[in-house]
């Protein structure tokens, strides 16, 4: 390694030290900018130092929580690991993860879906795991189209990577068939069975991208994500390389069975999530497997974990139970939809909806979440904050449901003063709002 690669290390992790320690600051982004002004070519550099390679996890929802849940099960099998847990997934904060450590077995890295373009060429990883892909920050990221010509860019940029989706999404599904034409080597996972939900109002992607007529489907597990055909040309959902059946989905958690080629059938179970995680444990099983992991690293790395970022937190006020998840676009909002729905008990909803830069300042999406599901489920209460509450007040109202305006979550829980403990609060939030909506309930309460 060159003295500008050195210099570059150095100042980067004395920028760690200087925020970490002495000014009590989160480190996940500036020293990997320090670094990369010094040397710009470093985070290629510092990807050697993972001697079996590494994995990169993208797409629209669950990025962090699948990427930790990969880390945590590699580790649980003995593995080292590099991984930039706090979700910091463009260039930056990838070289600060990377800089944590001299050497490791293997990294596990989040990445932004517009930054794979500069991330695959760089760390040059074994494997690209694609989770999904939907309408996100479109003032930033723009339509789906302009994300799946990136990333099909980064693949061919990287051509030893070998790209991992979620078979279930056509629109996963149009990136493989292109990077296959390419030489990209495509393994695919999904829910090989039919589950009976009721489909999205909005879905993401209706029709087939190779010619344009609407896909046909077997069944959908939500959103655009099913078994779907297109009734005029070959596109299809592919074969399937990881697969999940009798799946349950309920207030307990998720589990299902386990389904890959040359391997026993294994039952797995979390107790966290909803249908969404079911893709996201599919996609950690595939992930680990592939780097040499078992998948009893895998549930060990359940049974273990405890989500500490916000996402499907669960905090004790008063002794009221409290759960706070990120909910940053219509499907992500749908889903958590979804998990009220699978708990039959009288609940409170908080949404908080922000339009700071990181949250994307068009919340036009807002219109596009089913928020009339609702109506059937036993909400007693109602309330919406963020610097766009009004925005999501309007469209609740059409929706037939009259929401109260709160500045937080102090405030909400305050108000929920005459209701039972028994009644649960679902603090749903998107990006810029989780911290603070995290804070809150930690100075409230503490973990249940």
């Amino acid at each position: 390694m060159g003295l500008r690669s050195s210099l570059a290390i150095t100042a980067g992790r004395l920028t760690r030290w200087g925020l970490s320690k002495v000014l009590r600051r989160n480190a996940s982004q500036l020293p990997g900018r320090v670094a990369l002004a010094l040397d710009p070519t470093l985070m290629g550099r510092l990807a050697e130092r993972a001697t079996w390679g590494s994995v990169v996890v993208c797409g629209t929802n669950g990025k962090t929580t699948t990427n930790n849940l990969i880390a945590d099960a590699l580790e649980a099998g003995g593995r080292s690991v590099l991984c930039n847990r706090v979700g910091a997934n463009m260039a930056p904060g990838v070289v600060s993860a990377l800089l944590t450590a001299r050497s490791a077995d293997v990294a596990v890295i989040e990445a932004d879906e517009l930054s794979t373009v500069r991330i695959l060429p760089s760390l040059r990883p074994r494997y690209l795991v694609l989770l999904n892909l939907f309408r996100d920050q479109l003032d930033r990221a723009g339509e789906i189209d302009h994300v799946q010509d990136v990333i099909v860019r980064a693949l061919s940029l990287s051509p030893q990577t070998a790209l991992v989706i979620n078979g279930d999404d056509p629109l996963c599904a149009a990136v493989a068939r292109r990077a296959a034409e390419a030489g990209t080597r495509v393994l695919a996972f999904g829910i090989d069975e039919d589950l009976h939900l009721s489909a999205d109002r909005v879905p993401e992607a209706r029709f087939c991208p190779a010619c344009g007529a609407e896909l046909e489907y077997a069944f959908r597990s939500y959103a655009q994500l099913g078994s779907y055909r297109c009734p005029r040309c070959d596109f299809r959902r592919p074969a399937l390389d990881v697969a999940a059946r009798a799946v349950t989905v309920g207030r307990e958690g998720v589990a299902f069975d386990l389904v890959m080629p040359s391997r026993p059938t294994r039952r797995l179970h979390a107790g966290f999530g909803g249908t969404y995680m079911v893709y996201n444990l599919l996609a950690v099983c595939a992930a680990v497997t592939l780097v040499g992991g078992g998948v009893d690293d895998v549930q060990r790395a359940l049974e273990r974990y405890r989500p500490q970022n916000g996402r499907l937190q669960h905090f004790d006020v008063g002794g009221r139970e409290v759960i706070l998840n990120l909910a940053k676009n219509p499907t992500g909002l749908n889903q958590n939809l979804s998990l009220l729905a699978a708990d039959d008990r009288e609940k409170a909803v908080f949404v908080v909806v922000n339009d700071n830069p990181n949250d994307g300042t068009d919340v036009s999406w807002v219109w596009d979440v089913d928020f009339e599901r609702l109506l059937d489920q036993r909400v007693s209460r109602v309330h919406v904050g963020g610097t766009r509450a009004n925005d999501v007040q309007v469209r609740l109202k059409y929706a037939g449901i009259k929401a109260e305006v709160a500045r937080g979550v102090t405030e909400v829980v305050g108000r929920l003063g005459d209701l039972p403990v028994s009644v649960p609060l679902y603090v749903l939030t998107n990006y810029s709002a989780l911290a603070g909506a995290k804070a809150e309930l930690t100075r409230l309460g503490g973990d249940r």
